[in-house]
């Protein structure tokens, strides 16, 4: 083999430096190429009570590991040359646009995770297009998110209380204040069995013990913002010192039945969803009201462990329903392709909750601006390989749920 000297001018092309990136934060969230990722970073960052507020679920955490298990175990079935030198990510859903086939669910506590909570949220859906959901249990008030988002699409989901007049206040602010859509959760008659929270004291505010202070000394920009804001208080609510549980239980209506839900939809002007469908026969009831859409989700895991898990749910749902009423999924979505995922088999839209709390905590709005992009580019990304242009093109041949769990037949056992 013949050897040479390289020169200068032939080296030059293969040497390019990269700019050194001085702002910390951009240089932290750039590296972050997944939600994982951005997991990764907000662990590090958020105090261990907070974080795991937004990370755990109920009881074994079962629920939440064999939904996130049911996005792994898909198989896509790609078509081949087809022009997808572009895609659009538009949906319509409830009414009205959104730029990608996703919005942020509501959570609650939201800045206990980091300081611009829901605020933070709302400007990033303001920036993206896509709906952002105010929860009860918010951190901001109604009219704050508004502000924050004055001309998106603002949605608010609802716990019903036992003091009825209360939740309907919380509605006709809502309803003022233009947000367009109603989620009425329904799979929280009680408080789930939180055991990362009951092993961490997590209460509101934050009660200090000497493991509270010790995680704190690796993480003072948490506590230094914590301290230096508005204090932590429900926007919707009085001022609370137990733990959440505790909350939950002495406020949630453990009596609330389809009569009610029939109520709240004669006093709501806009679109109305039901969050919380775990069972087929459940779909077909709300159906039957009237709702305007429903939200296939087990709480994210939080709520029964051993639920059904919503993304198998899916096809059969879609099938029995999706001609008379919008469906909606959660739980348990990571990415990008699991978003795709959903809509081939019949989801209409989604909500994303972790996956946005994770790019929060991570670096306030602009990890939020990042979990975002993260998600769009995976789903432009998903599309082009599938070969479909448009989210319309999607269909349940294009993707295979792989048997992981299968129910034994009951003259089995």
């Amino acid at each position: 083999m013949k050897r040479q000297l390289p020169k200068a001018r032939e080296l030059a092309p293969l040497m390019q430096f990269r700019r050194p990136e001085l702002d910390r934060k951009k240089r932290r969230l750039d590296a972050a190429l997944t939600i994982e990722d951005l997991r990764r970073i907000a662990k590090r960052r958020t105090p261990k009570a907070a974080f795991d507020y937004t990370d755990g679920a109920a009881e074994e955490e079962l629920s939440l590991a064999r939904a996130r298990q049911a996005f792994s175990d898909i198989e896509f079935h790609p078509a081949i040359l087809r022009d997808v030198s572009t895609v659009d990510t538009t949906r319509k859903v409830l009414g009205g646009p959104s730029a990608l086939p996703f919005g942020i669910a509501p959570t609650g506590f939201t800045r206990m995770m980091q300081t611009e909570g829901e605020i933070a949220g709302a400007h990033a859906a303001a920036r993206a297009g896509i709906p952002f959901a105010l929860s009860t249990m918010g951190t901001a008030s109604i009219e704050d998110v508004r502000t924050a988002n004055p001309n998106g699409r603002n949605w608010f989901q609802l716990y019903m209380w036992t003091d009825r007049d209360r939740s309907m206040q919380l509605v006709s602010r809502a309803a003022a204040a233009g947000f367009d859509t109603l989620l009425v959760t329904v799979d929280v008659p009680v408080a789930g069995a939180r055991l990362r929270d009951k092993r961490n004291g997590m209460t509101i505010p934050p009660q200090l013990t000497v493991r509270t202070v010790l995680d704190a000394a690796w993480r003072p920009h948490w506590w230094f913002d914590f301290l230096t804001t508005e204090p932590l208080a429900f926007a919707s609510l009085d001022r609370w010192s137990g733990t959440v549980a505790e909350l939950l239980d002495s406020m949630f209506d453990p009596t609330v039945t389809f009569a009610d839900l029939a109520w709240i939809k004669d006093q709501w002007p806009g679109k109305l969803v039901v969050k919380g469908i775990q069972t087929v026969e459940d779909a077909k009831a709300v159906t039957d009201l009237g709702v305007d859409g429903i939200v296939l989700s087990n709480h994210g895991g939080r709520q029964l462990d051993r639920a059904p898990v919503p993304f198998h749910l899916l096809p059969k749902v879609a099938t029995e329903v999706g001609a008379d009423t919008e469906v909606l999924l959660d739980t348990g979505i990571m990415s990008g392709a699991d978003i795709v995922a959903a809509i081939a088999l019949g989801a209409r839209f989604t909500l994303v909750g972790r996956a946005y709390l994770y790019g929060l905590m991570a670096g306030g709005e602009a990890g939020v601006n990042r979990a975002i992009t993260i998600l769009s580019e995976q789903i432009e990304r998903t599309m082009r390989l599938l070969g479909v242009h448009t989210l319309d093109e999607l269909t349940p041949a294009h993707v295979t749920q792989m048997a992981r769990f299968a129910p034994r037949p009951i003259d089995a056992l």
